[in-house]
Formats: structure tokens, sequence, C-alpha cells
């Protein structure tokens, strides 16, 4: 028995330690079988996913690629198609720098896709890829406004009266100022100049017979006052052209001008020849001429007569924004000369039509032939049908004004 239990004991290890073995070799040979599968599926996945080539599309022509290639791998191994970023420019076009625009653009089958994914990004057989250059940058900017001048127009030949039909007016143009270059250019204009314009004029009014008579050179201490009382008597308005040195030497009689109905208006402060005198020079005469008007009777006035009939494009231009009338004439009755009252008279009757401006002088020399010469002219125009206008009173009649004056806003509005 004890034999036999012996011989037992010894079968049973035997057989557990072959157990055992059988099992240790089944784990393995499991093992081995999963890390072939793994094995078989890594490669599987590492040619499906990375080493299989495919076709793809870009801007329309066909390119061969391992299926793992990203986006930005694709661009790098093709010198990106072409294409690149954007510029940075200067607010006057010019490049700040050379690729500081925005990046290239890239599409997937009409998709954009970030550049920041292109690192992850692969594509699959047949994708249409369009890749094209970034739009460039303009660099940010402040505003600034700046005036456009305007310019002065004159067309005076040939005409009795030059006026201002136009006030100008600066435009203005928006300035952009570069953040970066600090460059200034032009982007728009806000608003345009409107040019100021000088016009010659010769009125004619419609369904008038109207004629102003017109005296240069006083107000004088000996002629004035006898050729009021002649316009008083006869019922008659005229024009006299002060000059203002006399008019402060005078105010009474300036003073009575206006008190019986009369225009004063400028004939300079010193009779100058004003072609002959600098910008600023010109400016103080008319400026002093208009004061001193101002000082001798309240009269504030922007009309003038030139010395001598003397004003020409230039001179225009340098003072158009003190005055708004230069009033020459039509009738020169050259009084001046002395030819005698009848030559005075005649002067005048023989050429008198609608709208003439008549010139006569109550200063500057001996007028005894222009009083009396007045009489004369005055009754035998009335006969004609005449009416006697100042020459605001002409202008009105013909619907002729300047330009108004700018108002507290800066414009100015058109006349008619």
């Amino acid at each position: 028995m004890k034999e036999v239990e012996e011989l037992s004991f010894g079968d049973s290890a035997t057989g557990a330690s072959e157990r055992k073995r059988h099992l240790w070799v089944g784990k393995l040979v499991a093992v081995l079988i999963v890390v072939a599968l793994v094995v078989v599926c890594a490669g599987a996945w590492a040619w499906e996913a990375r080493l299989r080539h495919i076709i793809v599309f870009v801007n329309g022509q066909q390119v061969e690629i391992s299926a793992g290639t990203t986006a930005k791998q694709l661009l790098k191994d093709h010198d990106n198609f072409g294409t690149h970023p954007g510029r940075l420019l200067a607010v006057d076009g010019s490049v700040i720098k050379k690729y500081g625009g925005h990046p290239a653009e890239l599409r997937v089958d009409g998709s954009v896709i970030d550049p920041a994914d292109w690192g992850n990004t692969r594509f699959s057989g047949n994708a249409d890829i369009s890749v094209k250059s970034g739009g460039d940058v303009v660099e940010g900017h402040a505003i600034d406004y700046a005036p456009i001048p305007y310019t002065v127009s004159v067309d005076i030949k040939g005409s009795v009266i030059q006026m201002v039909k136009t006030r100008g007016k600066d435009g203005k143009r928006e300035i952009w100022v570069g953040d970066i270059s600090k460059k200034r250019t032009t982007k728009r204009v806000v608003a345009q100049p409107v040019d100021a314009q000088i016009v010659g004029v010769s009125p004619r009014p419609q369904g008038h017979k109207v004629i102003a008579l017109t005296f240069d050179d006083g107000p004088s201490g000996q002629y004035t006052a006898p050729i009021l009382d002649i316009l008083k008597q006869k019922g008659v308005k005229a024009t006299f052209f002060d000059v203002g040195q006399y008019s402060v030497q005078y105010p009474a009689l300036e003073k009575r001008m206006v008190a019986e109905g009369h225009e004063v208006a400028s004939h300079s402060n010193t009779h100058p020849f004003m072609p002959k005198m600098k910008r600023d020079a010109l400016r103080a005469e008319i400026t002093a001429g208009l004061a001193n008007m101002k000082k001798a009777s309240g009269v504030s006035t922007r009309m003038m007569r030139s010395p001598y009939g003397s004003f020409t494009v230039d001179q225009w231009k340098d003072v158009y924004d003190l005055i708004d009338y230069n009033v020459l004439w039509s009738i020169d009755t050259e009084d001046w000369r002395h030819p005698g009252a009848q030559a005075i008279h005649d002067a005048v009757l023989n050429h008198a039509y609608n709208g003439a401006v008549v010139l006569m002088h109550d200063g500057g020399g001996n007028r005894d032939q222009d009083i009396e010469a007045l009489p004369g002219i005055i009754d035998d125009l009335k006969a004609q049908g005449y009416e006697f206008v100042t020459i605001s009173g002409l202008l009105k009649l013909a619907g002729i004004s300047v330009a108004p004056l700018a108002d507290k806003s800066g414009d100015a509005t058109l006349s008619k």
C-alpha cells in the first residue's frame, strides 16, 4: 500500500508540472498572436494613413502626396505653390514689411483652413485644394484734416461794374497719418473748394430807362455843396465816390450826402495809382479809405471806384475780400479837361442810354463847369424820359447782387 501511495504521489506532481508548462505555452502563443495582430494592424494603419500615396488637386493641378502629408508640409515641399503672405503697407502705399500682411489663404474642398491648423490638416484622395497669396494690410493710422485753398478767377474785361459773384471758400481733405511710418497722405476730399469769382456786368434794367450820375474826388469845401443844392432842387439822387482823407476833412458834407438820399462809396484814401502798389500797401490804402468814410459819416460800404479807373486782375486778387464792387463808368464827360459846360452837357446827352453810368467830379480841381452843366443835363435827360438812380439802385433794378458775406459758420451762399 505504501508503495502504491508513493507511486500515486509521484504521478500527481508530474501532471501538475506538465499542466503549468502547457498553460505558459498557451499564454505565450496568445501574446504572440496579439503582437502579430498589433503589428499587422499598425502596418495596415501606417500604410493607409501614412505610407500610401494619394492624388490631390492643388489650384487645378494634380499632385501626388503621401496620405499622411499635412497642409503645412505640402506647402513647404512645393514652395507654397508660388504664393506668399501679403505686405504691410504704409498709408501712402509704400511697403513697410514685405511679408507683414495677411497669410496665404488655404482652402480644402471650399473651406478655409486657419493657418494655426495647417500642421494638423491632412487630405483625402482627390481633395480639391486652392492656395492663393495673402492680402496686403495697411498700417493703422490717425486722421487729420487740411484745407484745400480756393482760387480767385477774374473776368472783368469791358464791363462797367466789377463785382464779387462768389465768395471763395477753402475745401477740406482728409489726411491719414501712419502709426508706423508717420507718413501723411490724402485719403479723400471731404469738401471741394469754392472758387472766388470776380465778374464784370453792365446793367441795363428791362422795362426801365435809367441813368446814374456819379461824382469823384470829393468832398470839396468849394464844389460839393453847390452840386448837392442842384441835385436837391431837381429831386435827383446820385452816387459820390469820396476820397477818405477828404471825408474826414469835410464830414458835414458827407453826412449831408447821406441825409439827402445819395449813395456814398470809396474812391480810396489818398487817390493813388493802384496798379503800381504792392499788395500790403494797396490793402492798407483801401482799408484806410473805408475807415475814414465810416468815421466821417457812419457809412460802412464795400463799394469802391479805383482812382483813374485803374484796377486790374492782380489788384482784385489782392483785395477781393475787402470790397464787393469796383464801379467804372460808361460815359466820361472828361470834365477834368475843362472843355466847357456845353461840352460836358453834350457828352452826357449824346451818349445816354438805359443803364449808363456818368462820370463827373465834385473835387480834385476846378469844378465850376460841372456846376454850370449839371442843371441842363438833368433837365434834358428828364425830357427824354430818364430816371436817375444810384449805383445800388441800378444794380437792384437789373436784379444783380454780389454774393453775400460768409455767415457765422463760415459758409458763403452763392448769389444768383
